[in-house]
């Protein structure tokens, strides 16, 4: 099973609890990047106050939280796509692309600056 068939037969799962629920009605693009955000939200909070943030820092409950809002986010992202008809995959190397020009290796190794204030090699 490639990455894309996995994500296929996900969004399919979704979209079927979605319809069997009578969600679809409130599934707008608005209040699923909404619902997104939130959950993302939610994945931040087992880290809001560990000394490091490193993941060994995380109790097993935490680490299962984790993984619960993780999925919650995929999901968003998953029914937000296919309101919009993105292609995830797609979607995901063409930013990859991107992001290889914006952030060349001579300038960007081991170096977290925004693309817009890294020095330009000479």
């Amino acid at each position: 099973m490639t990455q894309n068939d996995g994500l296929d037969m996900l969004r399919q799962r979704l979209k079927q609890f979605v319809a069997e629920r009578d969600w679809a009605q409130f599934h707008t693009p608005k209040n699923l990047a909404s619902a997104l955000s939130v959950e993302a939200a939610e994945l931040l909070e087992p880290f809001q106050w560990l000394k490091n943030g490193r993941a060994d820092e995380l109790s097993v409950d935490q680490k299962q939280a984790v993984r619960h809002e993780m999925a919650d986010v995929l999901h968003y992202l998953i029914l937000l796509a296919d309101q919009l008809d993105v292609n995830l995959i797609a979607a995901s190397l063409e930013k990859m692309a991107i992001n290889e020009k914006r952030y060349p290796v001579a300038n960007a190794r081991g170096n977290a600056k925004k693309y817009t204030d890294q020095t330009k090699p000479k």
